[in-house]
């Protein structure tokens, strides 16, 4: 059991000002292993004031020598992979095959924001088309970035605000979701070690007070958020009165369009991974299945027949595909999707239910619904768990248009053996991301949401460019 009383501020641990505390739950065995301060608004307001104060000189460092820094911290968390992979899974109950990957993954997002050092120091004069003169514009960074972040992925989604941020030359306050802050804590051991300067990196853990104080703080110069669209929402609201900076990364109901020419082993090698990665517990996941009318009862027999196979249980067994969910509250929110489900005419072909498998742990069956219609409340809002739908169309177009139905745009994945064709349907989808036949992504392409699934976009220099400010200086001649 590890009980913490300390916040991190100022590149050194101080006790919390806040007398609450979190107790942080294995949802695999549903023990209390830690807990952790709920932070408040003074623990905040200390955290912007560190970060503020290293502000300057942070700024003024080379992007040479800020690139120097993310490297070393990729090389610390490569040097705690394997304490940050089980920190992970005990605190969140993901795969240890998925969390595994994660310290290396999080790392080589470091160094390939690093190498984006060059644009930044390289010289941007531009001559006046207009009149005599030129202008040199500068790239500047915001200023002092809090991140927040959710419990799903808690190193990896850090990573991609961390990098960025630090190497724009903005100081950061961190914010993790109250479910997850241990892998946070230690981040912040391999900060230190990283020789990362007092105050540039920064973190209070709390609930939605803490986020709360941070989101509102004067000293904040912007905000990244990844989470729920509500929760986005009222972000956006606050940023928007101060004129403040955000970028935010939220909810997806995302489909996966399967065309009459798809290649079975193809699908059934990739479902897994695009439609119920860690559990459905992420964000891009595919979970609405869109397949022809005269496929549809096939193909919901060939994803039952893969997900049911799919093994579930402990965490820390490699062979696991399926852990528990996150919390009793969010295996409490599945369950009522699955209920909405059968209340509303789904059939289930696998799964339906939470799970009996197991006396403790926070598990739900891993469910295929077929004869899902684009209105049920299961086709609409997104569930954040380990649930299919199935959705017949009857055509391209009429699959097209059940995709587009949506508030959220974040991903979508088609599958089918031509790719000229395949790539036809993708380009009409009103979605941020699209993989064709597998879980597309690309660290040095942009990731963001089209509508209700966010604002501004992660990943590559479009990411980098989120932290930076500009400013032109004129000359005469």
């Amino acid at each position: 059991m590890q009980h913490h009383d300390d916040v991190f501020i100022g590149g050194r641990w101080v006790r919390s000002h806040s007398p609450d505390r979190t107790s942080i739950l294995n949802p695999a065995t549903e023990e209390i292993w830690a807990s952790v301060p709920d932070g408040d608004e003074q623990d905040i307001d200390d955290a912007v004031l560190a970060a503020r104060a290293a502000f300057p000189a942070w700024a003024a460092t080379a992007p040479a020598d800020r690139a120097a820094v993310l490297r070393r911290l990729a090389d610390e968390l490569d040097a705690r992979a394997d304490e940050l992979s089980r920190i992970i899974t005990t605190e969140n109950g993901t795969p240890i095959a998925e969390s595994g990957a994660a310290p290396a993954h999080s790392a080589a997002h470091l160094r390939l924001t690093a190498g984006l050092a060059e644009t930044l120091a390289a010289p941007d004069d531009r001559p006046n088309p207009m009149a005599p003169g030129h202008t040199v514009v500068r790239r500047v960074p915001v200023g002092v970035a809090g991140l927040i972040t959710p419990w799903n992925f808690p190193l990896g989604l850090i990573m991609i605000k961390l990098g960025p941020a630090l190497l724009a030359g903005c100081t950061v306050v961190v914010k993790p979701a109250p479910e997850t802050p241990m892998a946070t804590r230690a981040l912040m051991d391999a900060v230190v070690a990283a020789g990362i300067p007092d105050g540039v990196v920064n973190l209070v853990t709390g609930s939605t007070r803490a986020g709360s104080a941070l989101v509102r703080h004067p000293g904040v110069d912007k905000i990244s958020f990844t989470g729920s669209t509500q929760v986005g929402r009222w972000i956006a609201r606050e940023c928007g009165e101060r004129l403040r900076s955000v970028t935010l990364e939220l909810g997806g109901k995302s489909p996966a369009i399967v065309l009459d020419d798809f290649d079975r082993d193809v699908f059934a090698k990739n479902l897994l991974r695009v439609s119920m990665r860690n559990t459905g517990q992420t964000c891009k996941a595919c979970t609405r299945l869109l397949v022809p009318a005269d496929l549809h009862e096939e193909i919901a027999s060939l994803a039952a027949d893969i997900v049911s196979a799919a093994p579930m249980g402990d965490p820390f067994d490699p062979a696991t595909f399926f852990g528990p969910l996150v919390s009793d509250r969010q295996r409490s929110r599945v369950a009522g999707y699955l209920a909405s489900g059968h209340a509303e005419g789904a059939k289930p072909v696998t799964g339906g239910d939470v799970s009996t498998r197991f006396d403790r742990g926070f598990f739900v069956e891993p469910t295929v619904f077929a004869h899902v219609t684009p209105d049920m409340t299961i086709a609409r809002e997104e569930i954040f768990g380990p649930v299919l739908s199935v959705i017949a169309y009857r055509d391209v177009d009429d699959a097209v248009a059940i995709a587009n139905a949506s508030e959220y745009g974040l991903a979508a994945t088609v599958f089918g053996t031509d790719p000229d064709r395949a790539s036809a349907v993708a380009q009409r989808l009103e979605t941020g991301n699209v993989g064709i036949n597998h879980y597309g992504s690309n660290a040095v392409a942009p990731f963001g949401g089209h509508k209700d699934s966010g604002l501004g976009t992660e990943f590559g220099m479009e990411g980098l460019t989120a932290y930076l400010q500009y400013t032109s200086i004129h000359y005469p001649s």
